[in-house]
């Protein structure tokens, strides 16, 4: 639809305590913006909803006008499934708060929080979560399709910490899911994406973190096919206090790197250690750095938790051109290796990417069928990402991802973290990352949102024939 009438949209403005915004209105065009700026999209309205009231009469608003709907939480998603051309945007932006509860190590977090957010109120008390690697991104669409980060290999992925949510259901229902209380989408929520509803808040089981060790070794880039042969070997092995995620990149001009290696092409692991960091324990720990090849360049020190999550914040601010596209590793093979040699010697821009996150350790303890999340026996979730600052270069870096992944697909088990799919990869994908699982997400969309009315995602229809109305089950 091209737009909303006047009058209409009034009515929305008077059911919500929040702002409703419309392409003419001041700060429009600021919250319609996200983190990738290669999506330019123009929603008929923005719905900034403050609290589960203003989510309930706007996802009202949307069933009985019949607007396209899309919820952004954080604004963090690669092919921008947070908006909607001409449709209608749920935006969770204003709901950022954090409650934590130290006697329980527990914390509800808002909707609309960021991760900046939940470690600046957990750090206080000494406790953290695993989740994600940047302050800046949304807890809510992190945390729905299964969130890993520096803490991955020590206290498991962000849904294995999930002990409860607050969902407003395309019904207008409001509820709270956990393991005991509508447990078929508790399940479908650890993973499955926002397919389900629009979660309100989250409650996070939280774990002591407060100073950890952090390291960043850089090998020429030339020397990858060494670096890597033994990355894949150390770090299954290492102590789970210890977690380091593979890279290829240019160095960045700035510190803690010195001016000669500003510019050049490398291939990294940035680390991060939750051990015991008394005497020198961290030099101890990382001394194995020397082992594949001499580091061009090594930097390690104790750093708050919190500072290491915004360490690349100002690096890759929003507002820059992105492509990405993953896929899950249980090994990496040679022919793999050969490839990550080829397309780090090829870095197009000086921002573009290749991580390769662990998600082994503590996650590799939760049952396959505990959670949506079907790849338990992944080892890394590897991501290319084709980043610049200039429009001019979306093409060049959206072929070099494109054509990166395609070499290393081969290579890959099929699937991939589903907040890396890219742009226009298909609902095949979708099935492909949900393995086994995907009928049984299928069930439950059925039952929780029967007409897809939540559909602005990557989508999981719901099966024909097997709809009905949700049941709570004790």
């Amino acid at each position: 639809m091209g737009g909303f009438n006047a009058s209409i949209l009034d009515g929305l403005r008077e059911a919500l305590r929040g702002p409703v915004l419309a392409p003419q209105d001041p700060g429009y065009d600021e919250a319609r913006s996200i983190y990738n700026a290669m999506i330019d999209r123009r929603p008929a309205a923005i719905a900034q909803c403050v609290d589960a009231a203003d989510v309930k009469a706007t996802i009202a608003f949307a069933q009985d006008t019949g607007a396209e709907l899309a919820v952004r939480g954080g604004g963090h998603s690669g092919p921008g499934l947070c908006l909607v051309d001409g449709g209608l945007v749920l935006d969770l932006s204003p709901m950022r708060w954090v409650r934590v509860d130290p006697a329980t190590s527990s914390a509800q977090v808002g909707g609309g929080s960021q991760l900046g957010d939940v470690d600046h109120a957990t750090h206080a008390f000494g406790l953290g979560m695993p989740a994600g690697i940047m302050s800046t991104t949304g807890v809510g669409g992190l945390t729905l399709g299964g969130g890993h980060g520096h803490l991955t290999r020590k206290y498991g992925l962000t849904i294995d910490n999930l002990l409860a949510a607050d969902v407003v259901l395309a019904d207008g229902r409001f509820i709270t899911t956990s393991e005991k209380d509508y447990p078929d989408l508790f399940w479908a929520l650890r993973g499955g994406g926002g397919n389900f509803g629009v979660v309100t808040s989250f409650t996070y089981r939280l774990h002591p973190v407060h100073t950890v060790g952090v390291a960043v070794t850089v090998w020429p880039i030339d020397r990858t096919a060494e670096v890597l042969r033994w990355y894949r070997e150390f770090l299954p092995g290492a102590d789970e206090d210890l977690n380091g995620f593979f890279a290829v990149l240019v160095v960045p001009p700035g510190p803690p790197f010195p001016e000669p290696i500003h510019g050049q092409k490398m291939c990294a692991v940035v680390w991060c250690y939750t051990g015991d960091l008394d005497a020198n324990r961290l030099e101890e720990v990382l001394a194995v750095v020397n082992e594949p090849a001499p580091p061009a360049f090594h930097f390690a020190t104790p750093m708050p938790y919190p500072a290491l999550q915004t360490m690349f914040d100002e690096l890759i601010p929003k507002g820059l051109q992105w492509y990405w596209r993953g896929d899950f590793f249980d090994a990496i093979s040679d022919e793999a290796i050969e490839v990550f040699q080829q397309y780090g010697e090829n870095i197009p821009t000086d921002l573009s990417t290749m991580h390769l996150y662990p998600v082994d350790g503590a996650a590799h303890r939760v049952s396959a069928d505990d959670t949506a999340w079907a790849y338990r026996d992944a080892v890394w979730s590897g991501v290319i990402g084709g980043i610049d600052p200039d429009p001019a270069n979306a093409d060049l870096i959206r072929q070099w991802c494109v054509d990166f992944w395609n070499d290393l697909h081969p290579h890959s088990m099929g699937g991939s973290y589903i907040n890396f799919l890219g742009e226009q990869e298909g609902p095949e994908r979708v099935r492909t990352t949900y393995r086994g699982h995907y009928d049984q997400l299928s069930s439950i969309k059925s039952t929780y949102d029967p007409d897809n009315f939540f559909r602005a995602n990557q989508n999981i229809p719901p099966s024909a024939g097997q709809r009905g109305a949700a049941s709570q089950t004790a």
